[in-house]
């Protein structure tokens, strides 16, 4: 009896930790991060654009500004925030059309992103600034590295999906179908009125999970969603892992955005090999593992793609990170601090 209560309690206790994690995933970080001394602002340029920003402590520090990618919002880099703030002023913006930046579609390219942030930097930061930018942000970064070098130290570009985004190559990833084709598809259909219920529906996750499971989570994940509307779906039963697919098809943001990378417009004066060889300034590429279905890329970029980013850049350099998922700073954050902190020693 003595054995089998303490296996009950056990259990219990496994149990119960699973649940409360799969329920705080979200909201510890965010509350250690505002702990730690982060606020949120917003500033206004010149042209009368409003940006959402986190600010993070100062003490002094070398200015670092983090630009999320596509679908995400500021807030998502929390896992890395406390840390990153012992050694640099941190600054991590909303992307317009993101979260509570303003959401204004002639403002969806590279180009109009890179001149407002670097009027961000001149304004507000004040100096000269290591920028790092996740997948379409790292795109950004790219830009202003090499057309506004005045504010860049350096930069970090993470899991960014140059060359793969290309016209002749776009087609074969799992962003263009899953992604960008699926939702001009969903348009061009009259049957399924919501964006979420449709991306469920033909997710290429499906196969994974069988179609019993998927649609068990599929049903809770489009309740949950229905009844917080403003809030990233996540659901207690399952691990953070998997609730991040629904998370990141739930933030705020402005589907038009997207809609510029289905048309291209988004890379509007955008020669990917011309910018990467116009970088002057130390800059580290972060690679996550690349996988394929078949001649579909399930990544960013190839290995191929990533050498010749590093073949380009005058001072660059690539550093693997072990992880399938494509969101470095959120699946290893730990690597991606110290990928950072290391850098930062380099520049000094």
């Amino acid at each position: 009896m003595i054995i089998t209560g303490v296996l009950f309690l056990l259990i219990v206790i496994l149990v119960g930790s699973y649940f409360y994690t799969n329920m705080t995933y979200i909201k510890k970080p965010l509350k250690k991060m505002y702990n730690s001394g982060f606020i949120e602002k917003q500033i206004k340029l010149k042209d009368g654009t409003v940006l959402n920003y986190g600010k993070g402590p100062s003490n002094g520090k070398t200015p670092l500004l983090l630009i999320h990618g596509q679908g995400m919002a500021w807030e998502d880099y929390s896992k890395v925030l406390p840390k990153l703030s012992q050694h640099y002023h941190v600054y991590a913006v909303d992307c317009h059309g993101h979260g509570e930046s303003d959401w204004n579609p002639e403002k969806y390219t590279a180009k109009a992103m890179a001149k407002d942030f670097a009027e961000f930097i001149e304004v507000e930061i004040g100096e000269k600034t290591v920028i790092s930018g996740h997948s379409s942000g790292g795109m950004i970064a790219a830009w202003m590295a090499a057309y506004y070098p005045e504010f860049v130290l350096g930069t970090v570009i993470e899991d960014s999906p140059f060359f793969s985004t290309e016209l002749d190559r776009r087609e074969n990833t799992y962003v263009w179908v899953y992604g960008f084709q699926m939702y001009e598809d969903f348009k061009n259909q009259h049957e399924v009125k919501d964006y979420f219920t449709y991306s469920l529906e033909n997710s290429y996750w499906k196969k994974m999970f069988g179609n019993f499971l998927w649609n068990k989570f599929s049903k809770d994940a489009i309740a949950y969603h229905e009844k917080h509307q403003n809030e990233p779906v996540h659901l207690a039963y399952l691990p953070p892992q998997i609730n991040r697919m629904f998370e990141s098809e739930t933030y705020l943001f402005d589907r038009k955005f997207g809609e510029a990378f289905y048309d291209n417009s988004w890379f509007e004066d955008y020669n990917q090999a011309e910018i990467m060889s116009k970088i002057k300034s130390p800059t580290v590429f972060l690679k996550a593992n690349t996988t394929y279905d078949g001649n579909l890329l399930v990544a960013a970029l190839s290995d191929e793609d990533a050498d010749r980013v590093v073949d380009l850049l005058e001072n660059g350099k690539r550093i693997d990170i072990d992880t399938p998922g494509h969101d470095i700073h959120y699946d290893k954050p730990k690597e991606f601090t110290e990928a950072l902190v290391s850098f930062l020693e380099d520049l000094q």
